[in-house]
């Protein structure tokens, strides 16, 4: 499953990279994908927005067993 998730993230970057952000796959355990904002979306004001509506959202419509999709800090 972690492999195609990472899929998924590698087909939606393109569009967070238009502004200047990316995103990483971190870890998927069990039920939650943990993932990493990077570039513009480090400290933005609107990466929750990306995160919830656009990340999450599509990631729990290929994968309903997958509850929460939440950013972590490194």
């Amino acid at each position: 499953m972690k492999r195609k998730i990472q899929n998924l993230l590698n087909e939606i970057r393109p569009f967070i990279m238009q502004h200047g952000g990316d995103v990483e796959l971190v870890s998927v355990k069990a039920d939650t994908v943990e993932v990493k904002m990077m570039g513009a979306c480090v400290g933005c004001s609107l990466s929750s927005i990306t995160l919830k509506n656009g990340i999450e959202s599509i990631i729990k419509d290929e994968f309903p067993e997958i509850v929460k999709v939440r950013a972590i800090e490194e």
